[in-house]
């Protein structure tokens, strides 16, 4: 005969329950300081030798630009325009490995979960 009601596995389980949700709130407290800690960071990368550099904040949005004057060739845009993307794409990627990092501290590398909890 079946048991009624309640959780399967007795009574044990409510408790189990309330600690795991205590984990979760702790969990995500953390990941919203790990968040705001790194919307306050910036990374920098350059490309063409040190010609082009980029500097992306946390919240991946690209706060300065520098250009050598060497860089800029008047019969070359498009040489710079390579430079300008190739510097913007390094920084955004480090930026990501940064965040993947300190989201990962905080998960206890379950994958996925760094930005996935819906609460």
């Amino acid at each position: 005969m079946a048991k009624r009601g309640g959780f399967p596995g007795g009574m044990g389980m409510p408790g189990n329950m309330n600690n795991l949700m205590k984990q979760a709130q702790k969990m995500q407290k953390q990941m919203e300081e790990t968040t705001k800690e790194l919307e306050e960071q910036e990374v920098t990368a350059t490309s063409g030798g040190g010609a082009v550099s980029v500097t992306v904040s946390g919240k991946k949005e690209v706060v300065a630009v520098k250009l050598d004057k060497e860089a800029v060739d008047p019969d070359d845009v498009e040489m710079l325009e390579d430079l300008i993307m190739a510097a913007t794409n390094e920084a955004l990627r480090k930026m990501e490995e940064i965040s993947q990092a300190k989201m990962a501290k905080i998960t206890g590398g379950l994958g996925g979960l760094g930005g996935g909890f819906p609460f």
